[in-house]
């Protein structure tokens, strides 16, 4: 077992997950099949919680695998879950896979994001739709978050800007809210202080929205004098076993329209 005697303890990060997640210590004791009593007495110091227990608690809340690591080292037990770097022969099966994957939904763009929105592989359709983005937003590693709000990337383009700004920041907001990350903290402090250009056409108003993306916010975005409009969706891995495997995610911008699927396939 390791120590680590100056770092914080165990209680008091339990205790803060649970609050975060609105849960009282019965409901917690209710989901890990544990009691409300040993639960308080994990949290106050009064316990030292077991390895097991560490990682069902964690897994109840819902903790990311990479804060997962840093409960158990709170806790004076060693890592459970590695740390791989992607560029690691160990995960060439995964890097294939993601190659494989973003390239089938081509012409649709589709790229693999790690946990601070780094982008570690594209197909052409997310290239096209590049094209004009100031060369500094595209040296590496290309940052996804960077380049749809920074001034000189993409955001002079999106018609509904204001709306899908919200967006992204509410998402790394929510992001944040589950793991303590310097950087990722720091990237969003940039991005939320770009300036927001205005609309394409000069208006206030954003367009209104196609009828098969009302159920959901679409990015509408002008590329090569069309208007085109996607929904965005994300994939992760299940049950994940590695720090960086889980931070993975695959994104795909599927189209929103009949025109804008035409137009994809058409170029």
């Amino acid at each position: 077992m390791t120590t680590s005697p100056d770092g914080p303890a165990i209680g008091p990060l339990l205790r803060d997950r649970r609050e975060r997640a609105g849960l009282s210590q019965l409901e917690l004791a209710l989901r890990a099949d544990s009691s409300a009593r040993h639960i308080s007495f994990i949290e106050t110091g009064r316990t030292a919680p077991s390895r097991e227990m560490v990682l069902k608690l964690a897994a109840t809340l819902d903790v990311p695998v990479r804060e997962r690591n840093a409960l158990l080292v709170s806790a004076g037990f060693a890592p459970a879950f590695p740390s791989t770097p992607l560029d690691d022969p160990a995960l060439a099966g995964i890097r294939t896979a993601l190659e494989r994957m973003t390239a089938a939904y081509e012409p649709y763009p589709a790229l693999v994001l790690d946990g601070r929105y780094q982008v570690v592989a594209a197909n052409q359709g997310l290239a096209a739709l590049l094209e004009g983005v100031a060369p500094h937003l595209l040296e590496p590693p290309l940052n996804a978050m960077r380049v749809t709000l920074h001034p000189e990337g993409l955001a002079p383009r999106i018609r509904n800007l204001p709306e899908w700004r919200g967006h992204l920041l509410d998402q790394m907001n929510r992001q944040l809210a589950l793991q303590r990350s310097a950087p990722l903290r720091e990237l969003y402090e940039e991005v939320a202080a770009y300036p927001v250009p205005g609309l394409p056409d000069g208006s206030d108003t954003p367009p209104s929205e196609p009828e098969e993306a009302r159920f959901a916010l679409p990015l509408v975005i002008e590329h090569q004098g069309q208007t085109l409009s996607f929904l965005s969706t994300i994939a992760t891995f299940n049950t994940p076993l590695d720090v960086t495997v889980s931070e993975l995610a695959v994104e795909t911008l599927l189209p929103a329209d009949p025109a804008t699927a035409k137009a994809l396939h058409r170029a």
